[in-house]
């Protein structure tokens, strides 16, 4: 069934006298998978069911395009995404969104789920470019993006973050947000990235020890043989609210603060045009 926010499953709605009902739930699932091939990457398998779905442009290029799509319009709390990724042995794959994810206010007691996982093969690439999710007010949100890597394989992370909507004067007064990022090679840890915000963010945010007021906010990750070598590139095009760390020889991350959003694409886009060394996905200009 469709509400207008995709497919859905229904939950009870009989409830005690005086107590909410439950809303009805997005439930989203998809899985995909790149292979190399004489002309490049290919698709080597995809699953897809409920309020996600995947398309595929087809750019001039050897990499495998994949754009995620909520059909849902959003994340509100009970509801339920997860994706799987790989990129097959010697393939490149790069994933992106159709727009900016959006964590609508949840009712009490219902906390909306993400659960992402990738891997990349021996030899291969995989480039994880979502667009920003933006917090509203009284959202609950619960997000992990777990990475496992094989030897001589290559990782572009980012996650852009924003915390309201500044332009509408909006506040994060009564919030919750937990997420935990993950990156393993052989199954030792490489990355390591949580974080919980509740109750009243735009207060927290605000602090000058947290982030000084920024309302928005990116983390990059980048494994890859040529790290040292990026890292001065990398820290020329950084504005002064912002850091790049060498972690170790093949591991560069970074951490952006901004104004809004707009500032942060200001400051983020140029960064991965470099790092990809190619135009970003068509989603990300309009």
């Amino acid at each position: 069934m469709s509400n207008g926010r995709g497919t859905i499953t229904l939950a009870t709605t009989i409830s005690d006298a005086g107590s909410p009902a439950l809303q009805p739930r997005a439930i989203g699932a998809l899985s995909l998978a790149s292979k190399c091939t004489p002309r490049g990457a290919a698709l080597a398998g995809l699953r897809q069911s409920g309020a996600m779905r995947a398309l595929f442009p087809r750019p001039n290029s050897p990499t495998l395009q994949a754009v995620v799509v909520n059909t849902a319009g959003g994340v509100t709390g009970g509801d339920a995404f997860s994706l799987t990724a790989r990129a097959g042995e010697n393939s490149s794959l790069s994933l992106t969104t159709q727009a900016a994810e959006r964590a609508y206010r949840a009712q009490p007691g219902q906390t909306a789920k993400i659960r992402n996982r990738l891997c990349v093969d021996r030899g291969a690439r995989l480039d994880w470019l979502p667009q920003e999710t933006i917090l509203y007010d009284g959202c609950a949100l619960n997000r992990s993006l777990r990475v496992e890597m094989a030897e001589q394989a290559r990782l572009l992370l980012v996650e852009p973050l924003i915390f309201g909507r500044s332009a509408m004067g909006e506040v994060l007064r009564n919030s919750y947000f937990m997420d935990k990022i993950e990156v393993r090679r052989r199954g030792t840890p490489l990355f390591l990235d949580a974080m919980t915000l509740q109750g009243d963010i735009t207060a927290h945010m605000a602090s000058p020890h947290i982030a000084a007021g920024a309302d928005a906010m990116a983390l990059l990750v980048y494994v890859s043989p040529d790290a040292v070598a990026q890292l001065d590139p990398v820290r020329k095009m950084l504005p002064e609210t912002a850091g790049a760390s060498l972690i170790h020889a093949d591991l560069l991350t970074l951490r952006i603060l901004a104004s809004d959003g707009y500032a942060l694409r200001q400051s983020l886009v140029p960064i991965l045009r470099h790092l990809t060394n190619q135009a970003l996905p068509r989603s990300w200009m309009t």
